[in-house]
């Protein structure tokens, strides 16, 4: 039985870990919709990896570790998630007007180190006992992988309060509010890296129902010296934002005392 409980939580741990950016299966977080407006408002959120991007095909994002910032700055961690065979959800209340921040955010450190003339290899969620290295350990090496997935919803109204950055990791700041996104119309979004702008600095939109298109449709943009970007995307659709740092990784287990980040998000672009 441990070893069947063990087995599934570094399965799970796989899949959350994974490089979002893969070219066969990509994880996202997908929200029935980016505003609400009603007098009790609700919001249902799915999590899955797919190859096809927000299509129920091949295996659930588990939304163990979902936290929520509401419109006040205050994160909680969500509660109430149902895991299927193809897809997590989870129906969100919000009970505050204004945007909130839905994220996925987690350090996997994996390892190795020698203890009583063995080599050992370890792998897991930063913190917890999997990534620990037990004492009297030695030649010591660690890489760690950041990831942050998220999407942002707005109930009734829209505010900046939840949109600010935490200052650790690869992130996406909206300057233009990610729940007022038009096709055609100025959005502006901010790349940093532990809080440092990001000049230069290449990502990439997809839009969804790319089974219906027959091509991918991948935009590309780069950041100014500032870090900052102004575009425009030319159709209405739900799209999956993704970057990578640094830019270009070699294959195979990372150096030691590498560290990956990765960044993704599903944005709702509408018509104008």
């Amino acid at each position: 039985m441990h070893n069947r409980i063990l087995k599934g939580a570094l399965l799970g741990l796989a899949l959350a870990g994974m490089s979002m950016s893969a070219h066969a299966h990509r994880g996202w977080l997908l929200p029935s919709t980016a505003m609400v407006e009603a007098k009790e408002p609700w919001v249902t959120l799915d999590g899955a990896i797919s190859e096809g991007l927000f299509e129920f095909h091949h295996v659930p994002l588990r939304l163990d570790n979902l936290t929520i910032t509401g419109p006040d700055g205050v994160t909680t961690k969500a509660e109430g998630a149902v895991l299927g065979k193809f897809r997590s959800t989870i129906d969100i209340r919000l009970p505050k007007d204004g945007t909130y921040r839905l994220a996925i955010v987690s350090n996997n450190v994996m390892g190795s180190y020698k203890l009583g003339g063995e080599v050992k290899r370890f792998r897991g969620v930063e913190g917890t006992p999997g990534a620990q290295v037990p004492a009297g350990a030695t030649d010591v090496t660690t890489s760690t992988t950041h990831t942050r997935l998220e999407t942002f919803v707005s109930a009734n109204d829209m505010n900046d309060t939840a949109l600010k950055p935490s200052g650790v990791g690869l992130e996406m700041v909206p300057v233009t509010n990610p729940s007022d996104l038009r096709a055609g119309e100025p959005i502006t979004f901010r790349f940093q890296l532990d809080g440092k702008p990001l000049p230069n600095f290449p990502f990439s939109m997809v839009p969804g129902a790319v089974k219906y298109r027959g091509t991918l449709g991948e935009l590309r943009f780069t950041t100014d010296a500032k870090g900052e970007v102004k575009f425009t995307v030319p159709e209405a659709n739900m799209y999956w934002l993704s970057a990578k740092f640094p830019l270009e990784t070699p294959k195979g287990p990372p150096t030691p005392g590498a560290k990956r980040y990765s960044y993704t998000a599903t944005l709702d672009v509408l018509p104008q």
